[in-house]
Protein backbone atom coordinates (compact mmCIF):
# COMPACT_ATOMS: atom_id res chain seq x y z
CA UNK A 1 0.00 0.00 0.00
CA UNK A 2 1.37 3.37 -1.05
CA UNK A 3 2.21 5.78 1.73
CA UNK A 4 0.89 9.31 1.94
CA UNK A 5 2.94 12.46 2.03
CA UNK A 6 2.28 13.19 5.71
CA UNK A 7 3.54 9.71 6.63
CA UNK A 8 6.98 10.34 5.12
CA UNK A 9 7.15 14.05 5.94
CA UNK A 10 10.71 15.13 6.77
CA UNK A 11 9.70 18.06 8.94
CA UNK A 12 9.13 17.95 12.69
CA UNK A 13 5.36 18.33 12.45
CA UNK A 14 2.57 16.21 13.92
CA UNK A 15 -0.41 15.21 11.78
CA UNK A 16 -3.92 14.25 12.85
CA UNK A 17 -7.05 13.04 11.11
CA UNK A 18 -5.14 11.49 8.24
CA UNK A 19 -3.05 14.55 7.45
CA UNK A 20 -5.92 17.04 7.61
CA UNK A 21 -4.48 18.83 10.64
CA UNK A 22 -0.83 19.78 10.96
CA UNK A 23 0.80 20.99 14.17
CA UNK A 24 4.27 21.95 15.21
CA UNK A 25 6.55 19.76 17.32
CA UNK A 26 5.56 21.70 20.45
CA UNK A 27 1.84 21.10 19.98
CA UNK A 28 1.52 20.09 23.63
CA UNK A 29 1.87 23.73 24.59
CA UNK A 30 -1.41 24.28 22.78
CA UNK A 31 -3.14 22.46 25.61
CA UNK A 32 -1.82 25.05 28.05
CA UNK A 33 -3.20 27.84 25.88
CA UNK A 34 -6.57 26.12 25.78
CA UNK A 35 -6.63 25.81 29.55
CA UNK A 36 -5.65 29.45 30.00
CA UNK A 37 -8.72 30.41 27.97
CA UNK A 38 -11.33 27.83 28.92
CA UNK A 39 -10.78 27.70 32.70
CA UNK A 40 -11.13 31.47 33.35
CA UNK A 41 -14.18 31.72 31.10
CA UNK A 42 -15.81 28.76 32.85
CA UNK A 43 -15.22 30.39 36.24
CA UNK A 44 -16.64 33.62 34.88
CA UNK A 45 -19.80 31.98 33.56
CA UNK A 46 -20.43 30.01 36.76
CA UNK A 47 -19.58 32.55 39.47
CA UNK A 48 -20.21 35.89 37.77
CA UNK A 49 -22.37 35.87 34.63
CA UNK A 50 -24.89 33.40 36.08
CA UNK A 51 -25.75 35.81 38.93
CA UNK A 52 -26.39 38.64 36.49
CA UNK A 53 -29.14 36.90 34.55
CA UNK A 54 -31.92 38.66 36.46
CA UNK A 55 -30.21 41.94 37.18
CA UNK A 56 -31.31 43.45 33.88
CA UNK A 57 -34.92 42.36 33.33
CA UNK A 58 -35.52 44.47 30.27
CA UNK A 59 -34.95 42.47 27.09
CA UNK A 60 -33.30 39.75 29.23
CA UNK A 61 -30.01 41.59 29.02
CA UNK A 62 -28.62 39.47 31.84
CA UNK A 63 -28.74 36.38 29.62
CA UNK A 64 -26.96 38.29 26.86
CA UNK A 65 -23.93 38.68 29.11
CA UNK A 66 -23.64 34.93 29.48
CA UNK A 67 -24.26 34.22 25.80
CA UNK A 68 -21.75 36.81 24.64
CA UNK A 69 -19.07 35.32 26.87
CA UNK A 70 -19.66 31.81 25.54
CA UNK A 71 -19.83 32.84 21.89
CA UNK A 72 -16.79 35.07 22.15
CA UNK A 73 -14.82 32.27 23.77
CA UNK A 74 -15.78 29.87 20.97
CA UNK A 75 -14.68 32.51 18.47
CA UNK A 76 -11.27 32.77 20.13
CA UNK A 77 -10.85 28.99 20.23
CA UNK A 78 -11.71 28.67 16.54
CA UNK A 79 -9.12 31.30 15.65
CA UNK A 80 -6.60 29.47 17.80
CA UNK A 81 -7.34 26.23 15.96
CA UNK A 82 -7.09 27.94 12.55
CA UNK A 83 -3.74 29.36 13.54
CA UNK A 84 -2.29 26.19 15.01
CA UNK A 85 -3.73 23.37 12.90
CA UNK A 86 -3.13 24.59 9.35
CA UNK A 87 -0.22 24.81 6.98
CA UNK A 88 1.46 28.15 7.74
CA UNK A 89 2.96 28.37 4.26
CA UNK A 90 5.51 25.56 4.13
CA UNK A 91 7.65 25.52 0.98
CA UNK A 92 7.97 21.94 -0.33
CA UNK A 93 11.54 20.81 -0.07
CA UNK A 94 13.39 19.35 -3.04
CA UNK A 95 14.54 15.76 -3.10
CA UNK A 96 17.82 16.79 -4.78
CA UNK A 97 19.79 20.02 -5.19
CA UNK A 98 19.22 22.25 -8.23
CA UNK A 99 21.22 20.36 -10.85
CA UNK A 100 21.87 23.36 -13.08
CA UNK A 101 23.49 25.34 -10.30
CA UNK A 102 25.53 22.32 -9.25
CA UNK A 103 26.93 21.51 -12.69
CA UNK A 104 27.85 25.14 -13.30
CA UNK A 105 29.75 25.43 -10.04
CA UNK A 106 31.40 22.04 -10.54
CA UNK A 107 32.72 22.82 -14.02
CA UNK A 108 33.97 26.20 -12.87
CA UNK A 109 35.86 24.56 -10.02
CA UNK A 110 37.54 22.07 -12.36
CA UNK A 111 38.51 24.68 -14.96
CA UNK A 112 39.87 26.89 -12.21
CA UNK A 113 42.55 24.32 -11.47
CA UNK A 114 41.43 23.43 -7.97
CA UNK A 115 42.79 20.09 -6.78
CA UNK A 116 39.57 19.16 -4.96
CA UNK A 117 36.32 20.12 -6.75
CA UNK A 118 33.73 21.91 -4.63
CA UNK A 119 30.13 20.75 -4.39
CA UNK A 120 28.95 24.03 -2.87
CA UNK A 121 26.21 26.19 -4.34
CA UNK A 122 26.14 29.96 -4.52
CA UNK A 123 24.95 30.88 -1.06
CA UNK A 124 22.85 33.80 -2.27
CA UNK A 125 21.37 35.24 -5.41
CA UNK A 126 19.37 38.35 -6.17
CA UNK A 127 15.75 38.66 -7.29
CA UNK A 128 13.74 41.76 -8.11
CA UNK A 129 10.86 42.71 -5.77
CA UNK A 130 8.87 45.88 -6.51
CA UNK A 131 11.72 47.10 -8.71
CA UNK A 132 14.35 46.60 -5.99
CA UNK A 133 16.98 43.85 -5.78
CA UNK A 134 16.47 41.44 -2.89
CA UNK A 135 19.01 38.81 -1.90
CA UNK A 136 17.67 35.32 -1.21
CA UNK A 137 19.59 32.52 0.44
CA UNK A 138 20.04 28.86 -0.35
CA UNK A 139 18.70 26.40 2.23
CA UNK A 140 20.89 23.32 2.64
CA UNK A 141 18.13 21.40 4.45
CA UNK A 142 15.34 21.98 1.93
CA UNK A 143 17.78 22.15 -1.03
CA UNK A 144 16.19 25.24 -2.58
CA UNK A 145 16.59 28.97 -2.83
CA UNK A 146 14.13 30.50 -0.39
CA UNK A 147 11.55 32.86 -1.83
CA UNK A 148 11.68 36.47 -0.60
CA UNK A 149 10.59 36.86 3.06
CA UNK A 150 10.94 33.11 3.54
CA UNK A 151 12.99 31.66 6.38
CA UNK A 152 13.77 28.21 7.72
CA UNK A 153 12.24 27.46 11.12
CA UNK A 154 14.70 25.48 13.20
CA UNK A 155 11.89 24.15 15.42
CA UNK A 156 9.58 22.85 12.69
CA UNK A 157 12.47 22.16 10.29
CA UNK A 158 10.62 23.73 7.38
CA UNK A 159 11.03 26.76 5.15
CA UNK A 160 7.97 28.99 5.69
CA UNK A 161 6.81 31.75 3.36
CA UNK A 162 6.60 35.22 4.90
CA UNK A 163 7.96 33.77 8.11
CA UNK A 164 6.98 35.91 11.11
CA UNK A 165 8.01 33.81 14.11
CA UNK A 166 7.42 30.47 15.78
CA UNK A 167 4.84 30.91 18.51
CA UNK A 168 5.12 28.36 21.35
CA UNK A 169 1.68 29.34 22.68
CA UNK A 170 -0.03 28.07 19.54
CA UNK A 171 2.57 25.38 18.80
CA UNK A 172 3.00 26.44 15.20
CA UNK A 173 4.96 28.73 12.89
CA UNK A 174 3.31 32.00 11.95
CA UNK A 175 3.61 32.60 8.25
CA UNK A 176 1.85 33.57 5.07
CA UNK A 177 -1.24 31.36 5.44
CA UNK A 178 -2.02 31.79 9.15
CA UNK A 179 -0.76 35.26 10.08
CA UNK A 180 -4.21 36.78 9.60
CA UNK A 181 -5.77 34.24 11.97
CA UNK A 182 -2.97 34.70 14.47
CA UNK A 183 -3.54 38.44 14.66
CA UNK A 184 -7.30 37.94 14.97
CA UNK A 185 -6.71 35.41 17.73
CA UNK A 186 -4.45 37.74 19.72
CA UNK A 187 -6.71 40.76 19.30
CA UNK A 188 -9.83 38.70 20.16
CA UNK A 189 -8.13 37.34 23.27
CA UNK A 190 -7.38 40.94 24.25
CA UNK A 191 -11.02 41.90 23.78
CA UNK A 192 -12.13 38.85 25.77
CA UNK A 193 -9.87 39.90 28.67
CA UNK A 194 -11.35 43.40 28.58
CA UNK A 195 -14.89 42.00 28.48
CA UNK A 196 -14.38 39.65 31.45
CA UNK A 197 -12.63 42.36 33.46
CA UNK A 198 -15.44 44.84 32.80
CA UNK A 199 -18.26 42.42 33.68
CA UNK A 200 -16.50 41.41 36.91
CA UNK A 201 -16.22 45.06 37.88
CA UNK A 202 -19.91 45.50 37.03
CA UNK A 203 -20.84 42.56 39.25
CA UNK A 204 -18.95 44.07 42.20
CA UNK A 205 -20.81 47.32 41.62
CA UNK A 206 -24.11 45.44 41.64
CA UNK A 207 -23.19 43.74 44.92
CA UNK A 208 -22.35 47.11 46.46
CA UNK A 209 -25.70 48.59 45.39
CA UNK A 210 -27.79 45.61 46.46
CA UNK A 211 -26.19 45.20 49.90
CA UNK A 212 -25.37 48.83 50.52
CA UNK A 213 -21.86 47.77 51.36
CA UNK A 214 -18.38 49.01 50.70
CA UNK A 215 -15.99 47.84 48.00
CA UNK A 216 -14.11 45.69 50.47
CA UNK A 217 -17.24 43.81 51.53
CA UNK A 218 -18.30 43.35 47.92
CA UNK A 219 -14.91 41.88 47.04
CA UNK A 220 -15.23 39.46 49.95
CA UNK A 221 -18.64 38.33 48.68
CA UNK A 222 -17.24 37.53 45.22
CA UNK A 223 -13.64 36.34 45.44
CA UNK A 224 -13.96 34.83 41.95
CA UNK A 225 -14.41 38.32 40.56
CA UNK A 226 -11.22 39.48 42.26
CA UNK A 227 -9.22 36.57 40.87
CA UNK A 228 -10.61 37.03 37.36
CA UNK A 229 -9.90 40.76 37.37
CA UNK A 230 -6.31 40.17 38.46
CA UNK A 231 -5.86 37.44 35.84
CA UNK A 232 -7.31 39.59 33.04
CA UNK A 233 -5.21 42.57 34.08
CA UNK A 234 -1.99 40.56 33.84
CA UNK A 235 -3.01 38.84 30.61
CA UNK A 236 -3.95 42.16 29.07
CA UNK A 237 -0.35 43.32 29.26
CA UNK A 238 0.73 40.37 27.12
CA UNK A 239 -2.03 40.09 24.53
CA UNK A 240 -2.60 43.85 24.47
CA UNK A 241 1.07 44.61 23.93
CA UNK A 242 1.30 41.88 21.28
CA UNK A 243 -1.74 43.32 19.48
CA UNK A 244 -0.27 46.81 19.43
CA UNK A 245 3.09 45.55 18.18
CA UNK A 246 1.52 43.61 15.32
CA UNK A 247 -0.64 46.60 14.39
CA UNK A 248 2.60 48.49 13.90
CA UNK A 249 4.09 45.63 11.85
CA UNK A 250 1.04 45.42 9.61
CA UNK A 251 0.98 49.17 9.02
CA UNK A 252 4.61 49.07 7.87
CA UNK A 253 4.36 45.67 6.14
CA UNK A 254 7.03 44.00 8.24
CA UNK A 255 7.33 40.66 9.96
CA UNK A 256 8.60 40.08 13.47
CA UNK A 257 11.67 38.34 12.02
CA UNK A 258 12.45 41.28 9.72
CA UNK A 259 11.87 43.85 12.44
CA UNK A 260 14.26 42.28 14.91
CA UNK A 261 16.91 41.23 12.40
CA UNK A 262 17.08 44.18 10.02
CA UNK A 263 16.18 47.04 12.34
CA UNK A 264 19.80 47.84 13.19
CA UNK A 265 20.86 47.70 9.52
CA UNK A 266 18.50 50.50 8.42
CA UNK A 267 17.44 48.60 5.32
CA UNK A 268 14.88 50.00 2.93
CA UNK A 269 11.57 48.15 3.26
CA UNK A 270 10.78 47.18 -0.32
CA UNK A 271 7.47 45.59 0.75
CA UNK A 272 5.86 48.72 2.21
CA UNK A 273 2.86 49.69 0.05
CA UNK A 274 1.45 52.35 2.33
CA UNK A 275 -0.58 51.94 5.52
CA UNK A 276 -3.96 51.31 3.88
CA UNK A 277 -2.63 48.95 1.24
CA UNK A 278 -0.65 47.08 3.85
CA UNK A 279 -3.80 46.40 5.90
CA UNK A 280 -5.65 45.44 2.72
CA UNK A 281 -2.91 42.95 1.85
CA UNK A 282 -3.23 41.19 5.22
CA UNK A 283 -6.99 41.18 5.75
CA UNK A 284 -8.64 41.62 2.33
CA UNK A 285 -6.73 39.24 0.09
CA UNK A 286 -7.53 35.62 -0.51
CA UNK A 287 -5.51 33.14 1.48
CA UNK A 288 -3.23 31.27 -0.89
CA UNK A 289 -3.82 27.53 -1.14
CA UNK A 290 -1.31 25.23 0.45
CA UNK A 291 1.61 24.15 -1.70
CA UNK A 292 1.53 20.73 -0.03
CA UNK A 293 -1.04 17.97 -0.41
CA UNK A 294 -0.34 16.00 2.73
CA UNK A 295 -2.98 13.38 1.94
CA UNK A 296 -1.66 12.60 -1.54
CA UNK A 297 0.12 9.36 -2.26
CA UNK A 298 3.89 9.54 -2.46
CA UNK A 299 5.00 9.56 -6.08
CA UNK A 300 8.11 7.58 -6.86
CA UNK A 301 10.59 9.75 -8.69
CA UNK A 302 12.33 8.55 -11.82
CA UNK A 303 15.98 7.68 -11.21
CA UNK A 304 18.18 10.62 -12.01
CA UNK A 305 21.69 10.37 -13.40
CA UNK A 306 24.10 10.51 -10.49
CA UNK A 307 25.95 13.75 -10.06
CA UNK A 308 29.73 13.52 -10.25
CA UNK A 309 31.26 12.82 -6.88
CA UNK A 310 34.45 14.25 -5.54
CA UNK A 311 36.36 11.00 -6.22
CA UNK A 312 35.18 10.91 -9.84
CA UNK A 313 36.14 14.52 -10.25
CA UNK A 314 39.62 13.82 -8.91
CA UNK A 315 40.03 10.92 -11.36
CA UNK A 316 38.89 13.14 -14.21
CA UNK A 317 41.32 15.83 -13.14
CA UNK A 318 44.10 13.21 -12.94
CA UNK A 319 43.41 12.13 -16.51
CA UNK A 320 43.48 15.74 -17.67
CA UNK A 321 46.77 16.22 -15.83
CA UNK A 322 48.33 13.17 -17.51
CA UNK A 323 47.15 14.35 -20.90
CA UNK A 324 48.72 17.72 -20.22
CA UNK A 325 52.03 16.07 -19.22
CA UNK A 326 52.01 14.00 -22.42
CA UNK A 327 51.46 17.13 -24.46
CA UNK A 328 54.32 18.84 -22.66
CA UNK A 329 56.62 15.86 -23.32
CA UNK A 330 55.70 15.84 -27.00
CA UNK A 331 56.39 19.55 -27.22
CA UNK A 332 59.71 19.03 -25.42
CA UNK A 333 60.63 16.33 -27.94
CA UNK A 334 60.08 18.77 -30.77
CA UNK A 335 62.36 21.28 -29.06
CA UNK A 336 64.94 18.52 -28.60
CA UNK A 337 64.98 17.75 -32.31
CA UNK A 338 65.40 21.39 -33.15
CA UNK A 339 68.31 21.74 -30.72
CA UNK A 340 69.94 18.59 -32.15
CA UNK A 341 69.74 20.00 -35.63
CA UNK A 342 71.42 23.21 -34.54
CA UNK A 343 74.19 21.30 -32.72
CA UNK A 344 74.94 19.21 -35.83
CA UNK A 345 75.23 22.28 -37.98
CA UNK A 346 77.58 23.90 -35.43
CA UNK A 347 79.88 20.82 -35.46
CA UNK A 348 79.97 20.74 -39.28
CA UNK A 349 80.87 24.42 -39.36
CA UNK A 350 83.68 23.85 -36.86
CA UNK A 351 85.08 20.99 -38.97
CA UNK A 352 85.03 23.13 -42.11
CA UNK A 353 86.76 25.99 -40.34
CA UNK A 354 89.56 23.75 -39.08
CA UNK A 355 90.03 22.18 -42.50
CA UNK A 356 90.29 25.58 -44.20
CA UNK A 357 92.89 26.70 -41.64
CA UNK A 358 95.13 23.69 -42.39
CA UNK A 359 94.82 24.34 -46.18
CA UNK A 360 96.77 27.59 -45.89
CA UNK A 361 99.83 25.76 -44.41
CA UNK A 362 100.14 22.59 -46.44
CA UNK A 363 98.68 21.57 -49.77
CA UNK A 364 98.79 17.90 -48.91
CA UNK A 365 96.80 18.57 -45.84
CA UNK A 366 94.43 20.65 -47.92
CA UNK A 367 93.74 17.70 -50.17
CA UNK A 368 92.89 15.59 -47.18
CA UNK A 369 90.69 18.29 -45.74
CA UNK A 370 88.99 18.82 -49.11
CA UNK A 371 88.36 15.13 -49.14
CA UNK A 372 86.74 15.49 -45.81
CA UNK A 373 84.65 18.38 -47.09
CA UNK A 374 83.55 16.29 -50.03
CA UNK A 375 82.32 13.72 -47.58
CA UNK A 376 80.48 16.39 -45.57
CA UNK A 377 77.07 15.85 -47.17
CA UNK A 378 77.34 12.15 -46.52
CA UNK A 379 78.56 12.78 -43.00
CA UNK A 380 75.71 15.18 -42.42
CA UNK A 381 73.23 12.64 -43.65
CA UNK A 382 74.86 9.98 -41.51
CA UNK A 383 74.87 12.26 -38.51
CA UNK A 384 71.20 12.94 -38.89
CA UNK A 385 70.53 9.21 -39.05
CA UNK A 386 72.85 8.44 -36.17
CA UNK A 387 71.80 7.97 -32.61
CA UNK A 388 71.62 11.26 -30.70
CA UNK A 389 70.22 11.17 -27.22
CA UNK A 390 70.29 12.56 -23.70
CA UNK A 391 72.14 10.89 -20.86
CA UNK A 392 71.90 12.67 -17.55
CA UNK A 393 71.42 16.02 -19.26
CA UNK A 394 74.53 15.72 -21.62
CA UNK A 395 74.68 15.07 -25.34
CA UNK A 396 76.38 11.96 -26.84
CA UNK A 397 78.14 12.65 -30.16
CA UNK A 398 77.90 9.95 -32.81
CA UNK A 399 80.94 7.81 -33.60
CA UNK A 400 81.17 9.15 -37.19
CA UNK A 401 81.82 12.67 -35.98
CA UNK A 402 84.42 11.49 -33.46
CA UNK A 403 86.25 9.51 -36.18
CA UNK A 404 86.22 12.44 -38.54
CA UNK A 405 87.67 14.67 -35.86
CA UNK A 406 90.48 12.18 -35.15
CA UNK A 407 91.41 12.11 -38.87
CA UNK A 408 91.77 15.85 -38.89
CA UNK A 409 93.99 15.68 -35.83
CA UNK A 410 96.21 13.02 -37.37
CA UNK A 411 96.62 15.05 -40.57
CA UNK A 412 97.75 18.05 -38.51
CA UNK A 413 100.31 15.86 -36.72
CA UNK A 414 102.20 15.25 -40.07
CA UNK A 415 103.05 18.89 -40.57
CA UNK A 416 106.81 19.58 -40.11
CA UNK A 417 108.03 21.95 -37.46
CA UNK A 418 109.44 24.24 -40.21
CA UNK A 419 106.10 24.52 -41.90
CA UNK A 420 104.44 25.19 -38.55
CA UNK A 421 106.99 27.95 -37.95
CA UNK A 422 106.17 29.49 -41.33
Amino acid sequence: MAKRVYQVWKGSNYFFLGGRLIFGPDAKSLLISLLLIIVPVTVFCVFVARHLRHEFPSYNAGYAILVVAIVFTIHVLVLLLLTSARDPGIVPRNSHPPEEEFRHEFSASVEGGRQTPSLQFPRTKEVIVNGMPVRVKYCDTCMLYRPPRCSHCSICNNCVERFDHHCPWVGQCIGLRNYRFFFCFVSSAMLLCIYVFAICALYIKVLMDNNQSTVLKALKESPASVVLMAYCFISLWFVGGLTGFHLYLISTNQTTYENFRYKAENRINVYDLGCVNNFMEVFCTKVKPSRNNFRANVQEEEPRPPLPTTREAEVEMGEDHRAKVEDDLEFGGDLLKISQRHNIEDIEAEIRSRGSDVHHHNSSEADSVLGSDRRAPNVQADIRNSSWGRRSGSWEIASEVVGMKSNVTESRSHVSPKEQYQ
